[in-house]
């Protein structure tokens, strides 16, 4: 639908009937313009069908999926921000004492001495590098579709990025705005002033699950169609790359533990998409799509958990190699992907009970009961 009419011979006709009807006052992102759109009060507006009728969502996908990829990059870096700025305070901010010290003598300790802050700090920084790799992750398969020359690679990346679209736009816009709720926590009650950032960066980042297809649109995208296409090919192909870095991590003294245990989420995500899979090709779709979202959140954690590791990897190479200016750099990535590992992977395991047993409780909750 233009904005203007444009005549037989190719110049600008007559103003289209649209018209602006007013803002949007919204919660964050109020840098990004939105509009409410009038058409037809006058004459009706004029509008032109783009391809072939009937293929309308086909089409969307086509558009929309590399800006699905933005959506994630852009949760990324508003957490990375808020959290950037929340190890700032917590270094500067001087609150309490060791809980194994009481004298009143002595100095309080910097924030970031404590071990529940130390927490909060861990799980951002685990959050937004875990979603800023998933992220670039995706951006090399688009590069790679776009120019290499092997076309049996070209078309592999392609799969590939398909299967991964829909956890690249919900992980990160969920937990990297779980980054910035952890943010305003570690300022205390300054984190709910506009003093202090944070605050408005949760507000942006809130329009993120939203934003591109509801995440739980995202979660019915990928167990509903991007799992289950060419039998299952995208999803091989995923699983394939996961056990290729397993490989890599069983064979590094340091990283086994962590290979070990995404050898075990693989194989029970295996298992669970089998169980759903089996579901779907029954004719049990309503059942089988119930709990996309949890499955959705199963997969994100089980493929960050995967970037963790092969960072965990590239660490270790790091701290091999002798360069002690970056040694702080590297033990840092470890700690992050220890916690990723004993705090979030673990979450695997109780998403896969609850999608193998087919829940059907939200599927079967009646408008009255609420």
């Amino acid at each position: 639908m233009p904005k203007y009419l444009v005549n037989d011979d190719g110049s600008l006709g007559e103003r289209n009937d649209v018209a602006l009807a007013g803002l949007i006052h919204k919660m964050g992102w109020r840098g990004t313009t939105s509009t409410m759109l009038n058409f037809g009060e006058k004459d009706g507006a004029k509008a032109y069908l783009i391809g072939e009728p009937g293929k309308g969502l086909k089409y969307m996908f086509h558009m929309m999926n590399e800006a699905r990829i933005g959506v994630g990059m852009g949760a990324v870096v508003l957490g990375y921000a808020g959290y950037l700025q929340a190890l700032e305070y917590a270094k500067g901010r001087r609150q309490g004492r060791p809980v194994d010290s009481k004298d009143p003598a002595q100095k309080p300790v910097p924030l970031i001495e404590h071990a529940d802050i130390k927490r909060m700090l861990l799980a951002q920084k685990a959050y937004v590098e875990g979603g800023l790799s998933l992220c670039m992750f995706a951006a090399s398969l688009v590069d790679e579709k776009r120019t290499t020359s092997d076309e049996a690679a070209a078309s592999e990346a392609d799969l590939l990025l398909d299967v991964m679209t829909p956890m690249v736009k919900a992980w990160p816009s969920q937990y990297c705005l779980e980054a910035n709720n952890l943010a305003i926590q570690v300022h205390g009650g300054y984190g709910y002033t506009r003093e202090y950032q944070v605050e408005q960066l949760y507000r942006d980042n809130r329009l993120n699950p939203i934003h591109e297809g509801t995440n739980g649109i995202q979660g019915l995208d990928l167990l509903g169609r991007k799992v289950m296409m060419q039998n299952g090919a995208g999803f091989d192909l995923l699983v394939a790359r996961i056990k290729a870095s397993i490989e890599e991590g069983q064979a590094n003294s340091t990283v086994q533990p962590y290979a070990a245990q995404l050898a075990a989420a693989l194989a029970k995500a295996i298992d669970t998409t089998q169980v759903l899979r089996q579901t779907l090709h029954g004719g049990q779709a309503a059942k089988a799509l119930a709990n996309a979202t949890i499955y959705l959140d199963l997969m994100g954690q089980l493929v960050v958990a995967w970037l963790w590791l092969q960072q965990a990897l590239a660490a270790e190479r790091g701290l091999r190699s002798g360069e002690t200016q970056d040694e702080a750099f590297y033990r840092g990535k470890l700690a992050a992907c220890q916690y990723f590992f004993h705090y979030e992977l673990p979450k695997v395991y109780q998403h896969a009970d609850l999608l193998t047993s087919l829940d059907t409780t939200c599927l079967e909750a009646e408008e009255a009961w609420f």
